[in-house]
């Protein structure tokens, strides 16, 4: 009776992972839409890497982590449970050193910084352009020849 399977989930190992905040980390995700053609659902892939912020609940079956990067200039925050079935795997990319347990301040790191680069960049101040009145300006049916 050991072998009763709950999820499709292998949870040891991802009981293994030891997932800290301040690793990056790669969770690929399966992502369900409707084909346009048929109508059919269809899944696919997707990644997102980023930069964890906070782990919580530990290895507990609703364990969550919260990943941090930043996307065309936007941040971007999302909160993944650890042992879903719609996630394909969680592989840690790169680990850091940190002395926090959540980051949440790096929200505002990353915004102060954007305010600093702001501050260097030279404002360009704007040319106003001279417009001619409808009166003046010579329309296609008025002769224009010199006149002595």
């Amino acid at each position: 009776m050991n072998n009763i399977k709950i999820s499709g989930v292998n949870m040891e190992e991802r009981k293994k992972l030891d997932i800290r905040s301040g690793d990056t980390v790669r969770v690929t995700q399966k992502i369900v839409e409707k084909d346009k053609k048929t109508g059919k659902p269809k899944t696919r892939l997707q990644d997102f890497e980023g930069l964890c912020l906070a782990v919580k609940h530990g290895k507990e079956a609703g364990g969550t982590i919260t990943l941090r990067k930043v996307a065309s200039g936007v941040g971007v925050e999302r909160i993944f449970p650890i042992y879903s079935p719609m996630i394909e795997k969680i592989e840690v990319t790169k680990r850091s050193k940190v002395r926090r347990a959540k980051l949440y301040h790096i929200r505002e790191k990353a915004a102060k910084d954007v305010r600093r680069q702001m501050r260097n960049v030279r404002e360009v101040p704007e040319v106003e352009v001279a417009t001619l009145p409808e009166a003046v300006v010579p329309s296609e049916n008025l002769d224009l020849t010199p006149t002595k």
